[in-house]
């Protein structure tokens, strides 16, 4: 009962929100379009994006424009949560903004990294992250090269993650990209464990720690499909936890000689008996799915509990995926079925 009261009004306010989503027909009607103005167009009749798409000026649209538009109703949606929560309920949207942060420091880090020319773009995150973050994005935007970057995070969590790759004087993107995630995760886990209790402790450590074995399934992919690294160094890129994972299972992944053989060990896992990654879809899409899939069984099994803020939080972020990838497809005049092979479905 004292979930139920806890969480009634927030549950009845994403209830709503969630019923704004898209669903199945508008990703198809999208994958018909040809270009970004259709797509700018047929948005404006959604009402989760209706009043950021009008303020758009159609005779110079970029897409660059749209997706910024497409963040605001993300940022606008986490607003309209955090104030409809609860005390321990803020608590844990302050530590789940930290993904959010993580991204900007993702964003500059490529910035000073290739040389851009252009100026960093991210006054449309200023309004949210100085009501939310202790990072400042004026000081971040002063940049030019990584040293600037790193001092510039000095006074957050992120300079102590960060400065050890900078000192070692040969960090590439990917050493810092991975450092920063293993920071989030690693804290993220820590930290949310201490803001629930009960049953809601027990599905928030399950969800992270499967999420923690795909991610560390994801790194290990993209180590040897696009980097060919050697087992040794991938073991020193993913998270140190195991969730239905054992040890052995682990390792044969990681020492698997290739992605097929890899693919196959992964099979003979939880992951490959139990969720099932579908045969002839990547291993980021399969990922994507089994999280969907968890976060909604949670959502419908409990309602009136942070399950249902975890599973619109992600169905919104996957949304705005979506449509950021329909704009690059559209962009490159791929065929309809291409688009939606791209998009696929999502069950709100």
């Amino acid at each position: 009962m004292g979930n139920v009261m806890a969480y009634s009004g927030l549950t009845t306010k994403i209830r709503a929100m969630q019923a704004k989503l898209l669903t199945q027909a508008d990703y198809e009607t999208i994958s018909g379009f040809t270009d970004v103005v259709q797509v700018v167009e047929f948005l404006k009749t959604k009402p989760a994006y209706a009043v950021y798409m009008d303020q758009l000026e159609l005779s110079h649209l970029h897409r660059g424009d749209i997706e910024k538009m497409l963040y605001q109703s993300l940022y606008n949606d986490y607003t309209r949560i955090f104030r409809f929560a609860g005390i321990d309920q803020k608590k844990f949207l302050k530590i789940y903004w930290k993904k959010y942060e993580v991204s900007v420091i993702n964003y500059c880090l490529r910035i000073v990294f290739n040389h851009y020319d252009k100026p960093y773009d991210l006054d449309y995150k200023k309004e949210f992250f100085d009501k939310y973050s202790k990072l400042s994005i004026d000081k971040l935007i002063t940049s030019t090269n990584i040293d600037e970057l790193v001092d510039n995070l000095r006074g957050s969590e992120y300079y102590e993650a960060l400065k050890p790759i900078r000192d070692s004087g040969a960090a590439t993107l990917f050493d810092y990209d991975q450092a920063l995630e293993l920071y989030y995760f690693t804290n993220y886990w820590r930290r949310g464990r201490k803001v629930f209790s009960g049953k809601s402790r027990e599905r928030f450590s399950r969800d992270v720690g499967i999420k923690m074995d795909l991610m560390n399934i994801q790194w290990v992919y993209r180590a040897k499909q696009y980097y060919h690294m050697l087992p040794a160094e991938i073991y020193a890129l993913t998270l140190p936890y195991h969730f239905h994972l054992s040890t052995e299972e682990f390792k044969a992944i990681v020492e698997a000689p290739n992605v097929e053989e890899m693919k196959k060990q992964i099979e003979n896992t939880y992951y490959g008996t139990h969720v099932h990654m579908k045969e002839g879809q990547s291993i980021e899409k399969s990922i994507k799915d089994i999280l969907r899939d968890l976060y909604i069984s949670d959502r419908q099994k409990d309602p009136y509990s942070d399950a249902t803020m975890h599973a619109f939080l992600f169905l919104k972020e996957q949304e705005i995926d979506k449509l950021t990838t329909a704009l690059e497809c559209i962009r490159y005049r791929l065929t309809r079925q291409e688009i939606l092979t791209y998009l696929g479905g999502e069950s709100k």
